[in-house]
């Protein structure tokens, strides 16, 4: 199969989280070709080693590294969005949590119009693609090509911050991920013996001996090419050059939340006033693209530990980060081999909730600066909170017809009075678990931000000065039933023939956690609906 002269069947832009699965899905059977293309280089040393998030939350090469438009809501600053640009996308460089989400997450996509996104058809997905020893094995897959694990490392943190947690009300949950989210638990994290289990590792490495599959890295979408309402295949630019790819069925954008909607832009599918702006000519008129953004706002709190020697800020700088990489190399465990948190919990901010809408990741130690993930010279811990389903929407539209410029990243976060209220009443349950007695052994003082920043208003002031987000972009091209949504429930795009997409952009509302496992679901399920399935 050439990437100039040959028609594939199926054309797929994107490696990441769900391009990669679905890649590996189609090409299963030996008659479906396909051309996946990426952007990003293939990989990268430091990839398959857990801590690389840290190494590569700025870092250009494998890093899209995006930023934000100054908004008033978050006091006009420039938010950095960080997303991967190499074969596995997001998935070779995320903190590597997997969280499904909740039941009513997808049953509430079902209810909203999308037949076959319910919890019922979506968790059989799941089950499929997990590779995971614990839980129900009649609601947890044992034998699936992802990797995932709960994370080994013991802390007396951690059996304290279990204590305290369950003396203030919030009971422990031994699989978040099974049919009941809520509690306090130990990680899972697509990690095993201490290796990232990245898509690139867990579907592209199986699949790269097939004939059917051509992968063609550093090589960027310039646009699609439509024809009498069809996508016809795409160009993309490579060493300089532009290249032209026809294929025989579909086109398939699995490029994510931000990138896709760029895509359908250049190529002149959007919004008319948008693409008009900047010269673009006007192929398909679709309102919703690049609308319904959602991401989660995170906020941290970072605390001093009178104890030495029991975080990582001890454990694992100066010499001592010398030992933690002969620990790594010898046992595949210590701070190298940690996702980024060990502890996470699912609460409610109010009893009347029916299911949690608060996500809290604990971290046994403290960072100077998210950005630079430089830790501080003295122990510390963090306690990081975002909530589950923010009801703010921002958008992502493009700045320019020149494919090299990023778009414009519109969070809105805090918009909506739902949203302040959660995220307040999250810092104070963060402050509520720390504080419990038994943690009186390790807590020192609070530094970041301090207690003096207390009661709704300052706290409300503090987050809209420092939250950042969580990295999980979404809703760009939502699915739904509705003029406003971009695909219908088998992710084909309204109003053309031969063109999918497939990827976190669909999703119609925000899962109940981290994005990966639902995005690399996604992929998974869009191979069944182009297969009949």
């Amino acid at each position: 199969m050439s990437t100039v002269n040959g028609q594939p069947d199926y054309i797929v832009v994107g490696a990441g989280s769900a391009g990669a699965a679905l890649a590996y899905r189609l090409t299963e059977n030996p008659q479906t070709s396909v051309l996946l293309v990426e952007a990003g280089k293939a990989a990268h040393p430091y990839s398959r080693m857990p801590i690389s998030f840290g190494l590569f939350i700025d870092r250009p090469g494998v890093n899209w590294r995006y930023f934000s438009e100054p908004e008033e809501g978050t006091k006009n600053r420039i938010i950095p969005v960080p997303r991967g640009k190499m074969l596995g996308g997001s998935s070779s460089i995320n903190g590597l949590v997997y969280v499904r989400g909740q039941t009513l997450d997808y049953d509430t996509w079902g209810q909203l119009g999308n037949r076959g996104w319910s919890w019922e058809e979506v968790s059989k997905v799941f089950h499929r693609m997990e590779n995971f020893e614990g839980g129900d094995r009649h609601v947890r897959g044992q034998d699936g090509p992802l990797g995932v694990s709960e994370v080994p490392d013991q802390n007396p943190l951690y059996d304290a911050l279990f204590a305290a947690a369950e003396s203030v009300g919030h009971q422990r949950n031994l699989d978040y991920n099974g049919l009941d989210q809520e509690g306090i638990a130990k990680t899972q994290a697509t990690i095993k013996t201490g290796r990232r289990m990245s898509t690139a590792h867990c579907y592209l490495r199986p699949a790269s001996h097939r004939k059917n599959l051509e992968v063609v890295t550093e090589a960027m979408t310039q646009r699609l090419l439509i024809e009498n309402k069809r996508c016809t295949g795409i160009v993309y630019k490579r060493g300089g050059q532009n290249q032209t790819v026809l294929c025989k069925k579909e086109v398939i954008l699995s490029a994510g939340a931000v990138s896709s909607p760029q895509i359908l832009e250049l190529s002149g599918i959007g919004r008319p006033e948008i693409l008009q702006q900047h010269g673009i000519e006007v192929q398909h008129e679709l309102q919703g693209v690049g609308e319904n953004f959602r991401d989660h706002i995170a906020s941290r709190i970072q605390w001093r530990i009178k104890v030495p020697n029991i975080s990582y800020n001890d454990k694992a700088r100066g010499i001592n980060l010398i030992g933690q990489v002969i620990k790594y190399a010898a046992t595949g465990g210590g701070f190298l081999s940690l996702p980024s948190t060990p502890i996470v919990a699912f609460l409610k901010t109010r009893p009347e909730l029916a299911t949690p809408d608060i996500q809290l990741s604990f971290i046994p130690y403290a960072v100077e600066n998210p950005k630079r993930r430089k830790l501080h010279k003295f122990p510390g811990m963090t306690f990081i909170c975002y909530q589950l389903r923010p009801e703010s929407l921002g958008s992502i539209h493009i700045r320019s017809a020149d494919p090299n410029e990023q778009p414009a990243i519109r969070f809105n976060f805090l918009h909506d009075p739902i949203d302040v209220r959660a995220m307040i009443d999250g810092v104070n349950i963060m402050r509520r678990i720390v504080e419990a007695k038994p943690m009186d052994p390790y807590r020192r003082d609070e530094f970041n931000p301090g207690k003096a920043v207390s009661g709704d208003a300052a706290i409300e002031n503090w987050l809209r000065e420092t939250s950042e987000t969580a990295y999980h972009p979404m809703g760009t091209c939502r699915m739904g039933p509705d003029p406003n949504a971009v695909v219908d429930e088998k992710l084909k795009v309204y109003g053309l023939e031969g063109l999918r997409v497939a990827d976190a952009s669909i999703f119609p509302t925000m899962p109940s956690g981290n994005t990966n496992a639902a995005s690399i679901m996604v992929g998974e399920r869009a191979s069944d609906l182009i297969k009949g399935n």
